[in-house]
């Protein structure tokens, strides 16, 4: 999370929002500490016990008529119950009309306004989506993030085990980097982790043998994404005979980053042994799992069928029914797709 103020947050989205400066800049240099928003419509009736002011505040046709009604005197005197305390600033929804004596209660108070023609849920669900971006936990990994079919796939590994090759030779066979060496993850809500290089790196990439090389330059600009869903980590080890890898699929191990677990797979490397093409089967039967089909547990309940059936029968064949795919939860598959943009 980096700092917002009030200048930021109007640089970064007047043009999504249509946000329109009304006053002066009197809190431009304002920080903005938390990202939910406020519509302080018990606050201007005079209950401030509860009083979020810490919160960019929202005033909406609700808060706007309620004010219209009062006499000038005690619409003065909400105002300034509201303005007290010390607030980010106040942003008015679909153009309405803001009094004179809520400008000059603002300017006594050195708050600055904005105004939107958006209606009070637009600008509320565009400037949550911006917060939740700005205030996402936050994390850095030593790695290479790569898009391989629509899966964003994390490698890692010990410095020098060639993760980087990996991501060069998946490019190369039409997939996207994302960030490579330092991959920063951010939690975004509803639990999905998002990954993205840094602004130094910026596609940039080192060759151990050939030195830095930028990739959008020499592949394109369809090489590259600027973020990802992280969905999957491989991590890469070498190989050895006496370790314990695992062999038919059916254990999930996890890993978790700010909360949120993903698909863990160790995939040990040789010379000679093809990763590009491995990576790739991993990213689609990530997918297959999503959309309700798990090759693993198929054969595991396709091996368990016979023995039962043999068991029963004396010994006797019988004939393997078709694997099949589960029906997949809409919601689930709807909520799992979401927020993957670049």
């Amino acid at each position: 999370m980096h700092k917002l103020t009030v200048k930021t947050l109007y640089d970064e989205t007047h043009e999504t929002l249509k946000l329109r400066l009304i006053n002066g800049e009197y809190s431009f240099n304002k920080p903005i500490k938390e990202a939910d928003l406020h519509r302080p419509g018990l606050a201007l009736a005079g209950f401030v016990k509860v009083f979020t002011f810490q919160r960019v505040q929202v005033f909406g046709n609700t808060e706007m008529r309620y004010l219209d009604h009062l006499p000038a005197a005690e619409r003065k005197k909400a105002l300034n119950t509201v303005m007290q305390f010390d607030l980010p600033c106040i942003i008015v929804t679909e153009d309405n009309a803001i009094q004179d004596d809520f400008l000059e209660v603002a300017r006594e108070n050195r708050i600055t306004i904005f105004s939107t023609p958006l209606s009070t849920m637009q600008l509320m669900h565009l400037l949550s989506d911006y917060m939740d971006i700005i205030f996402a936990p936050e994390t850095s990994v030593h790695g290479s993030l790569v898009d391989v079919y629509g899966v964003g796939i994390l490698f890692t590994g010990r410095s020098g085990i060639g993760k980087s090759e990996v991501a060069l030779d998946l490019i190369e066979r039409g997939h996207r980097l994302v960030a490579d060496d330092v991959v920063n993850i951010f939690r975004q809500a509803g639990n999905v982790l998002m990954g993205h290089g840094t602004e130094l790196l910026q596609y940039h990439m080192e060759i151990r043998g050939l030195g830095i090389i930028d990739v959008k330059s020499l592949f394109g600009i369809n090489s590259v994404r600027a973020q990802k869903r992280i969905e999957v980590e491989v991590h890469l080890t070498e190989w050895d005979e006496k370790g314990d890898y695992e062999r038919l699929g059916l254990v999930d191990d996890k890993k978790a980053y700010l909360g949120v677990e993903i698909p863990y797979l160790q995939l040990p490397i040789f010379p000679g042994k093809n990763i590009t093409v491995i990576a790739e089967v991993i990213a689609m039967n990530h997918m297959l799992k999503v959309y309700g089909y798990n090759a693993a547990q198929q054969f595991s309940d396709r091996l368990l069928r016979k023995i039962q059936t043999r068991s029963a029968s004396g010994g006797e064949q019988s004939s393997d029914r078709p694997a099949t795919f589960e029906t997949p939860d809409r919601k689930k598959l709807r909520n799992y797709l979401r927020k993957d943009y670049e």
